[in-house]
């Protein structure tokens, strides 16, 4: 190999050196800006429930919706397959505070048109909070594979004017 094949060989080198070391650096700055600005922690659920008791103590035992002044919370059971309570109903414009937890299996808790996505799991509670703009039906899916009957674990909320 001559000198003049290498220096290309070096520029194609350098090249690729600057473009990885590059890359590096703005991996580094994003974690960073992440960690400043969104605290560095990681989501983690409000508290445990005992997943062999859901079904017949504490807050989930009576799945429901609840207005409390100007809000809502919403206590969900995700099961094999389906959510309970079924069908909710919400005013335009105001706050849903969603706890969430199953009895049985890993499930997902998505509500479409929204960005509420959360995985749920056996024994944790998964709180999300929504504030409903605009008036229609959103439908509650499951988007974790939970079985034969995941395919219908569908729900709704209604938000009324």
């Amino acid at each position: 190999m001559n000198h003049e094949e290498h220096a290309v060989i070096e520029r194609f080198e350098r090249g690729w050196l600057v473009f990885g070391v590059g890359m590096i650096v703005v991996f580094v700055v994003l974690i960073a800006y992440t960690m400043a600005n969104f605290g560095g922690s990681i989501p983690v659920g409000t508290e445990r429930v005992d997943a062999t008791k859901v079904r017949t103590e504490g807050q989930f035992a009576n799945p429901r919706l609840e207005q409390v002044g100007e809000e809502y919370v919403a206590y969900v059971q995700a099961f094999a397959f389906g959510y309970a309570p079924g069908e909710m109903r919400v005013k335009r414009g105001r706050k849903v505070t969603f706890y969430v937890t199953s009895p049985d299996v890993q499930h997902g808790f998505m509500i479409e048109r929204t960005n509420i996505n959360v995985q749920v799991i056996p024994g944790e509670v998964a709180r999300v909070s929504h504030t409903f703009k605009e008036a229609g039906e959103y439908t509650i899916i499951c988007n974790e594979y939970c079985g034969l009957g995941h395919a219908g674990m569908i729900s709704k909320i209604v938000v009324e004017e």
